[in-house]
């Protein structure tokens, strides 16, 4: 792949069918695409940053981070969930999943995002800045992580300032608030 070729912007509504079929090839089912759907159409997630990568007009990679709030805080800081990130199998392993988290968090940061959560591999997210085991830190998971895969539920802080001093329980859109999505 010559990264080159890699065109990555926002996303619109008439994009919906190639981002759930990014998802769905990337995943190998349609669990993931299908929760990208509701998380998309959920007023509890927006607003959204949502991006995808175009390869020569072809679109292999997708990139959401829906809002989140910390509970019990007023105001609470701002705060987002990356969930989920797909590169189709043929773009794997080149890079494009770095891009998009990489351009995710630039824009975050453009419109003030003081940190961003993600349940996710434990060895790839710390490649891009975040800490394993947010819970120790503070922020526990919308749902109980087994100990065995705490250091998969990860913080990232955005703010110059480092993690935020407000903690508290993580609570995400109402699509993504499921127990089945909390399982690593």
């Amino acid at each position: 792949m010559d990264r080159k070729k890699i065109h990555v912007r926002e996303t619109d509504d008439s994009d919906l069918n190639d981002i759930l079929d990014v998802e769905t090839q990337a995943f190998g089912y349609d669990k993931e695409a299908e929760l990208v759907r509701q998380l998309l159409s959920d007023e509890t997630a927006a607003p959204d940053v949502s991006l995808l990568a175009l390869h020569e007009r072809e679109a292999v990679g997708h990139i959401l981070f829906t809002k989140a709030t910390i509970e019990g805080t007023d105001p609470t800081p701002l705060v987002y969930i990356l969930a989920p990130l797909a590169v189709k199998p043929g773009f794997q392993k080149q890079g494009l999943g770095g891009m998009l988290i990489r351009e995710g968090l630039r824009k975050l940061k453009e419109i003030d995002v003081e940190m961003v959560f993600v349940l996710g591999h434990m060895k790839y997210y710390p490649q891009y800045g975040f800490t394993p085991d947010a819970g120790k830190l503070g922020f526990p998971a919308p749902y109980s992580i087994p100990p065995e895969h705490a250091d998969a539920w990860m913080v990232q802080s955005l703010s110059s300032d480092g993690l935020c001093l407000t903690i508290g329980k993580v609570r995400c859109a109402d699509a993504l608030h499921k127990p089945e999505h909390w399982r690593e």
